[in-house]
């Protein structure tokens, strides 16, 4: 049964998602980023421009619906998500959520969590409840997704308070979860998590696990019920691996019944706020949200994988984490 996305421009079927890329990003930056900004203002309309020509490539490519996973602290502009989306004709779903303790926006919560008579754990829920069901600041753009990003040695209290939160939301509004993890550890731990504090394990999406090549970690995870995200692809840096370690990995998994819980995306990053990494990116050419479809999936073809399979980890599987199936 067909259910429906929060795009930002407005509810659409499930069945209108077609092939979906599930964790990118259009713009991100870290905490912190824009007290740079006199030396790396955000160009809104160089960096719009930008966007639109990026998306209408990966449009061709084949990609109907790009789902950003950029954290309320992490740069996320809900506004301009609906003008790129306008732009581009692109389904573009936008998050609600927070970045890890490390990295995020954490010092605002910890300094309201020491005033007295305060609940951060009830007001990070209001903020992702509002978020999802009434819209993003003083728009109708609402939350497609929640996001839950966690540390890489450990998964903190702070880190826990939002993950609580997304999953009581997401309980009560069947809205998924998407989740960062690190370096291939703490994702059957996250996921256990997510579902004691009432999460669908339909509904939750364990991200970056091709941080290990340890395919019995990866089925582990599924073991939860939950799926998982082969979604690095290009990013060939440590401690991530190499596109052919995760398609072995995917191509094992597939062997043993797992097509219908693997997604896959990129992570890319479109628009870095602050200062460039160009440097960066030009040792990462296939680091680009087009590389999936263009390079992976016919990768995946040529070592046995049927039209079938693909179709269901790039169509059908993100269209039962928006179902809760």
């Amino acid at each position: 049964m067909a259910g429906y996305v929060n795009t930002v421009l407005g509810k659409i079927s499930t069945d209108a998602m077609g092939p979906t890329l599930i964790h990118e990003h259009v713009n991100f930056g870290f905490a912190g980023w824009y007290a740079d900004s006199t030396v790396a203002p955000f160009e809104r309309k160089a960096c719009l421009n930008r966007v639109v020509e990026v998306l209408k490539e990966v449009k061709e490519s084949g990609v109907r619906t790009y789902i950003d996973c950029t954290p309320n602290d992490s740069g996320r502009d809900a506004r301009f998500l609906r003008d790129a989306a306008q732009a581009s004709e692109m389904n573009i779903v936008c998050s609600t959520g927070l970045y890890n303790e490390a990295q995020g926006g954490s010092a605002y919560f910890r300094f309201r969590s020491a005033l007295p008579f305060t609940n951060v754990t009830e007001e990070i829920r209001e903020l992702f409840f509002k978020e999802v069901t009434e819209g993003i600041e003083n728009t109708a753009i609402k939350a497609g997704v929640i996001k839950v990003v966690i540390g890489n040695e450990s998964i903190s209290p702070y880190e826990e308070t939002v993950a609580r939160a997304a999953a009581d939301v997401s309980k009560e509004t069947g809205v998924p979860i998407i989740t960062h993890t690190h370096g291939g550890r703490l994702a059957v731990e996250l996921a256990d998590f997510l579902i004691s504090e009432g999460a669908n394990p339909s509904q939750v999406l364990i991200g970056h696990v091709g941080g290990t090549t340890d395919v019995d970690y990866h089925a582990a995870v599924l073991s939860r019920g939950v799926y998982i995200g082969f979604d690095r692809f290009g990013a060939d840096m440590p401690p991530e691996k190499p596109d052919s370690d995760n398609i072995a990995c995917i191509l094992e998994l597939i062997r043993r019944g797992y097509a219908g819980r693997i997604l896959l995306s990129h992570d890319f990053t479109i628009n870095m706020l602050g200062r460039q990494v160009a440097e960066l990116l030009a040792n990462l050419p296939d680091w680009y949200p087009t590389h999936v479809f263009k390079n992976i999936l016919p990768t995946l073809k040529a070592k046995g994988v049927s039209d079938e399979q693909i179709a269901e980890m790039t169509v059908g599987n993100p269209r039962r984490l928006f179902e809760g199936g």
